[in-house]
């Protein structure tokens, strides 16, 4: 019966979830966000604080390496009512268990905002479902981390707007209806580096043409020396005056 019910997406020895220690983790949200759906990104992990309307549960996942969904592991989930009261997941009202690959969060009522903490990996790229889709999205970045130069950045969808505080960007998008959105970006401290090393190759390039064009003057000048000896040969073999019955 336990291998019957894993199978079937609920929560069991196989089909895993957050446990309820890591439900509980104490956390500082920031409740007040200019977007239905906010994200806040640091190296090694990610917060999400996502306004749940005319629903009283929400289901949280990320994209696996063969593209299936897998429930995302969260920790320190809180649900703040509309009137600004926060409770934690030790309150039997807000409760998460796994269905269907995804981690369904049931919520104490419908509307309000729910909050989590997860895991991401290391490096320079953050990407995540779209949980609510048609309204706005924010993503802030890590310290120093920028978007906005071709090949060292991506948005994916195209965003609305960027802006900085305290030396952290901020992506918005207006109304975000894909299924998920992808931020590469790059660290304010490698555009010195890039620059340099495009600027070296820039140079390798300069010397490289050079000796190319150098090598091509070598040559020519050797022809030139060598052509007067086989136009003067041309030369002497019309010595001998017009062909015969034309003198």
């Amino acid at each position: 019966m336990v291998v019957l019910a894993a199978l079937a997406g609920c929560t069991s020895i196989l089909g895993g979830g957050p446990s309820e220690t890591e439900l509980t983790q104490n956390a500082t949200y920031e409740w007040d966000t200019n977007a239905t759906a906010s994200y806040n990104v640091s190296r090694s992990e990610f917060t999400g604080v996502v306004t749940v309307e005319n629903s009283t549960f929400v289901d949280l996942y990320r994209r696996g390496e063969l593209g299936n969904d897998e429930p995302l592991d969260v920790a320190a989930l809180q649900y703040r009512y509309p009137n600004g009261t926060v409770v934690t997941a030790n309150d039997s009202a807000l409760s998460a268990e796994t269905r269907n690959s995804r981690l369904n969060v049931s919520l104490p009522q419908a509307g309000g905002q729910v909050a989590f903490t997860a895991d991401r990996p290391t490096g320079k790229q953050f990407t995540t479902p779209v949980f609510v889709e048609g309204v706005s999205h924010e993503v802030t970045l890590p310290p120093r981390a920028r978007v906005g130069v071709p090949l060292l950045s991506r948005v994916s969808p195209s965003s609305d707007s960027t802006r900085v505080v305290d030396n952290r960007m901020t992506i918005r998008w207006e109304e975000l209806s894909r299924s998920s959105l992808i931020v590469r970006y790059y660290l304010a401290r490698d555009l010195p580096l890039f620059g340099g090393l495009g600027g070296v190759l820039v140079l390798v390039g300069i010397g490289g043409s050079v000796y190319y064009l150098r090598q091509i003057r070598v040559l020519k000048r050797r022809r030139e020396e060598i052509a007067p000896d086989v136009e003067t040969e041309d030369d002497d073999f019309g010595d001998d005056g017009p062909p015969p019955g034309m003198r």
